[in-house]
């Protein structure tokens, strides 16, 4: 058994909420540069054409973007707003994974065949933790794994992948839109067909690989220390609570 052994004694909200916001801050840590590197991509030549975007592009490539600013704007410029990050990890990731296992045991209680509704319904808001709950359920029912580190990796670069194809073109009109001169587009759908007519269909994946290298290892930092703090948390409740 790889990491903390698991236990049969359910964790508490408490475990759960303190475990996902210090997992999430974790996670962004590690994975901000990457993040600051894919909005600068995503924005860069969005007030000049194709052509001329290619040929003024300033950044090319994650690991280029990363070394450009360092050497332009300084090593700390890569985690402007880590700050205001932390704190919306802390305030809201514990709130979004912490109660996520609580919630879906309320929806499919009496049924091991709710599953597919869930997938449906919370695709779009809940990407991250649905894939990852189907993946590492698959993964476990099927024997293929055991509920240990490799399956939590597994699960969460799965998720982190599923997610980066559904949420980059949301996520490249929001960037798009949010960095925009004012009155330069009316709304956001306005951003999205734009750019769907000037620069083609490929624009809504502009930023892809940088934007999976930061979900990617962001997911896989965040889960598998959530798995290990829940289990680490839980242990040492357990520890206090024979000891008294």
């Amino acid at each position: 058994m790889v990491g903390f052994k698991a236990t049969d004694v359910p964790p508490t909200a408490t475990v759960k909420f303190l475990g996902a916001g210090t997992a999430a801050c974790i996670a962004d840590l590690i994975t901000f540069p990457l993040d600051t590197a894919k909005v600068r991509l995503q924005i860069q030549g969005e007030r000049q054409g194709p052509v001329q975007a290619a040929a003024s592009a300033q950044y090319r490539g994650v690991l280029g973007t990363i070394l450009t600013m360092v050497r332009t704007e300084g090593p700390r410029s890569l985690y402007n707003g880590l700050v205001a990050g932390l704190q919306r990890q802390m305030s809201f990731a514990s709130v979004r994974i912490g109660l996520y296992d609580s919630v879906k045991q309320f929806y499919t209680k009496g049924s091991e065949r709710t599953s597919p509704n869930i997938a449906r319904n919370a695709i779009v808001n809940c990407a991250e933790l649905v894939t990852y709950d189907l993946i590492k359920d698959t993964l476990l029912k099927t024997n293929l794994m055991t509920d240990d580190l490799p399956c939590h990796f597994t699960s969460a670069f799965g998720a982190g992948f599923c997610t980066t194809i559904i949420a980059s073109p949301v996520d490249v009109v929001k960037t798009r839109y949010m960095n925009s001169a004012l009155g330069q587009y009316s709304s956001a759908g306005h951003c999205a067909l734009t750019m769907l007519q000037k620069e083609g269909p490929r624009a809504f994946y502009k930023g892809f690989m940088p934007s999976f290298l930061r979900l990617g290892s962001w997911n896989v930092v965040m889960f598998v220390t959530y798995e290990q703090l829940k289990r680490a948390l839980m242990a040492a409740c357990a520890s206090t609570e024979a000891s008294s």
